[in-house]
């Protein structure tokens, strides 16, 4: 008796596992191009005054190569910095924000 009850768990349990979703590569493909069209280039003196003087102020020696915006105003910076590229982002009155 015990035999044929761990044997119907056994056989439901590897039946459960066939239940969930699965995502096939368009989803992912999709949910990848989602997060990159967030941000749109735009010129550097598009960039606010607040931005424009953040930067100045706290990377006295950094070259501005690219800049974006996205929907909530929020700026990412494309840097060079002593030979060395960096990504930092700013808020529209120059408050910089953490990414990940």
């Amino acid at each position: 008796m015990k035999k044929v009850i761990l044997s119907a768990a056994i056989v439901l349990g590897g039946l459960s596992s066939f239940a969930a979703p699965a995502i096939t590569a368009n989803q992912i493909d999709e949910l990848v191009m989602t997060a990159q069209e967030e941000y749109k280039e735009i010129k550097a003196e598009d960039l606010p005054q607040a931005v424009k003087d953040a930067l100045a102020a706290d990377f006295q020696n950094a070259t501005l190569d690219k800049a974006y915006v996205n929907e909530k105003f929020e700026y990412k910076l494309e840097l060079t910095i002593e030979e060395s590229a960096s990504t930092v982002y700013a808020d529209k009155d120059g408050n910089w924000i953490e990414k990940e």
